[in-house]
């Protein structure tokens, strides 16, 4: 398989892996590099990548799973990850602020929930894939995860209404 071949396989899924990778590390540098990591893991196995039906799904579970060998190493050296998504901005509308508060809870409580939940929420809500291919991803049954999902969405509205209805927690 040539490099141009490789690109265009490649390309309609790598925006997908770095945001998995950022929704898993948190980094942006971090996730950076877990992508360019992915990436040069295909290119060895270029020549076996038509033996896959999928190579997006198989791209997806290499990011999964070295993402987490990486937040296990930090863990192991007591390092902690530090999140810098959000920073202040001013809003020119009242609602600008309301949506961005909204939208800084959500990723609070997302990222409060366990590592599996965080993925199958980023694969599902966030990259859109179908309950077959985020099986295969997860290695997980399709029945299993929607329970998961259901609990995880359930959760993350109990939290906005508790935040909404109470003040801040």
């Amino acid at each position: 398989m040539n490099q141009n071949v490789f690109i265009e396989l490649i390309n309609p899924f790598k925006d997908k892996v770095f945001r998995l990778a950022k929704r898993l590390l948190t980094s942006t540098e971090e996730a950076e590099d877990a992508t360019q990591e992915v990436m040069v893991k295909l290119w060895n196995k270029k020549e076996n990548l038509s033996d896959y039906n999928n190579v997006e799904a198989v791209a997806m579970t290499m990011t999964k799973n070295y993402c987490l060998d990486q937040l296990k190493s930090k863990r192991a050296g007591n390092l902690k990850i530090v999140h810098n998504n959000y920073t202040d901005r001013e809003p020119l509308l009242d609602k600008k602020l309301e949506d961005s508060n909204s939208l800084e809870w959500v990723e609070k409580i997302i990222n409060q929930l366990p590592e599996q939940l965080q993925i199958l929420i980023q694969l599902r809500d966030v990259e859109q894939y179908e309950f077959e291919e985020i099986a295969k991803i997860v290695n997980m049954n399709e029945t299993a995860i929607r329970v998961a999902l259901s609990r995880a969405r359930k959760k993350i509205r109990e939290s906005m209404l508790n935040t909404h209805g109470y003040g801040i927690q």
